[in-house]
């Protein structure tokens, strides 16, 4: 079995949804090795998650963020965790709801994703910064 790690630094993302799958490909060439494995991407922040979902249709992400700010509404007076604005305490919770990685098996060299799945960054934050992945592949 081999193992291969890479950590990247994503440039900073508007708040939204963003496709991200070419990020983590290219960040390690060494996919193409694993016939049959698995890749995981797991993020180092608490205020961004990442989610697999739509790859080609840009207003399904934009969709995502709607329903995200209407189910978790920034200024609520209840939150108490607000240091860094009315984004920051609504931030952890969409990314608890979502999750800091996805796994994904790696299929004859190749992330084995659906026809129309790609790997989202979730940016909640709208000043988020840089954002850095820890990127995992192995199998054989």
């Amino acid at each position: 079995m081999n193992i291969y790690q890479q950590v990247i630094s994503l440039p900073q993302k508007a708040r939204g949804f963003h496709l991200i799958t070419r990020d983590v490909e290219r960040a390690l060439p060494q996919l193409a090795s694993i016939r049959t494995g698995f890749c995981q991407v797991f993020i180092q922040h608490t205020s961004a998650s990442l989610t697999i979902n739509e790859n080609a249709d840009p207003t399904v992400r934009m969709d995502f963020e709607t329903f995200f700010n209407k189910t978790v509404k920034e200024n609520d007076p209840d939150y108490r965790h607000d240091y860094e604005g009315a984004d920051d305490m609504p931030a952890h919770l969409k990314a608890s709801m979502l999750g800091c990685s996805v796994l994904i098996p790696i299929r004859h060299g190749e992330l084995a994703l659906g026809t129309w799945q790609g790997i989202y960054l979730c940016e909640h934050r709208n000043h988020g910064g840089s954002r850095s992945l820890v990127i995992t592949a192995w199998g054989q």
